[in-house]
């Protein structure tokens, strides 16, 4: 049994049955004499755990057949470059909506590739809701529109997938995948980093509709072109193979609990217990808009910030770790991933209480 919660956002917690079991098969993995990590990428055993990876997964998401998996390298970033050169045509024109730093970062990255625009964006309130759905300026004509499906940093998340009309949309879902149940079939595209929801830092996935394939610039490096990637079945390298075999625990996790409506149900209990609490509070505040506030990462300050150190502490000393904000915006911040048990959200919860009760 673990003895502290690790509210990070990313790497973040894994599942206690997760490790326990890829620490059980560490040194031979069903009786092959050999870990998953020191397995050919292209030998029987290894191909069998990517295929019931990306089955499991499919699954999960009720992923239709004409979508592509993609098990790559480089996190969720290197897709912000990987994005415009397989989609963005010269010449054309995509449009982003900037809902805080990640989306931002997406926005900026593609801007060396070709013409991209902002169509929205909640910048001047300093991120605390989504620009409202009718203030958007999207080009029917655009090659494809970008959103983050969740802002970790912020703490804002789309509650329900936005209608762009025909135009193919596209999502860093990076910090709330597998969270609760998403309609893939709304999606040109679906991209995101695993050290959130799926497993460690260094993988990510691309979930991408076929008739988006093959578009990519001549320029393009093979090992970015999505195309490319989906004939090779995500091997024209050797693929992160161990964080694959992870995530593929980590999808098993998830159906033996009962799959995404079931996670959506713990997830909303935990972000209920937790806003409650805050909001009940006149020490403690979350800046976000309470329709656009994320069941993932949930960002509070103190009434005094001078009392953070003490207040991070007292928190470590209780066994609550990574609860300091982002170093750009400051403040506190608990990222209540699916492996975050409801208990550990109530051990903040007593926390906080607590504080407030000695330092108010």
């Amino acid at each position: 049994m673990r003895k502290l919660f690790n509210f990070s956002a990313g790497p973040a917690v894994l599942p206690e049955a997760v490790l326990t079991q890829a620490a059980a098969e560490m040194p031979d993995w069903h009786g092959t004499g050999m870990s998953v990590m020191e397995m050919s990428h292209r030998g029987k055993d290894y191909m069998g755990i990517q295929a019931q990876a990306e089955a499991d997964l499919r699954e999960l998401l009720d992923i239709p057949a004409e979508y592509k998996v993609l098990f790559l390298a480089g996190g969720a970033t290197l897709q912000f470059a990987a994005l415009p050169l397989n989609l963005l045509p010269e010449g054309g024109s995509a449009d982003y909506i900037d809902t805080g730093v990640w989306s931002g970062k997406a926005y900026s990255e593609a801007q060396r590739f070709g013409t991209v625009r902002l169509a929205a964006s909640s910048k001047a309130d300093n991120y605390t809701h989504l620009p409202a759905r009718e203030t958007w300026q999207l080009d029917p004509k655009a090659a494809y529109v970008h959103i983050c499906g969740n802002e970790t940093i912020g703490g804002v998340e789309f509650q329900q997938t936005p209608d762009v009309g025909n135009v193919p949309l596209v999502a860093d879902a990076s910090s709330h995948i597998l969270s609760r149940p998403l309609d893939v079939r709304r999606y040109g595209m679906i991209y995101g980093g695993a050290q959130k929801n799926i497993g460690p830092a260094g993988l990510s996935l691309v979930i991408i509709r076929e008739d988006l394939l093959g578009r990519a610039r001549k320029t393009m490096p093979s090992i970015l072109d999505y195309g490319k990637q989906a004939e090779n079945d995500s091997m024209i390298n050797t693929p992160p193979t161990y964080s694959i075999y992870l995530a593929g625990l980590v999808f098993q996790w998830l159906k033996k609990l009962g799959g995404l409506a079931e996670m959506a149900r713990r997830n909303e209990e935990k972000a209920r217990l937790l806003y409650d609490t805050l909001d009940a509070s006149s020490f403690f505040r979350n800046p976000v808009a309470k329709a656009d506030r994320s069941w993932m990462n949930v960002p509070f300050t103190l009434a005094d910030e001078a009392l953070d150190a003490a207040f991070l502490k007292g928190a470590a000393e209780r066994g609550l770790a990574n609860l300091k904000g982002h170093r750009s915006v400051g403040g506190m911040r608990a990222s209540i991933y699916n492996a975050m048990p409801l208990e550990g959200v109530q051990a903040l919860v007593d926390y906080l209480k607590d504080f407030e009760k000695t330092r108010a």
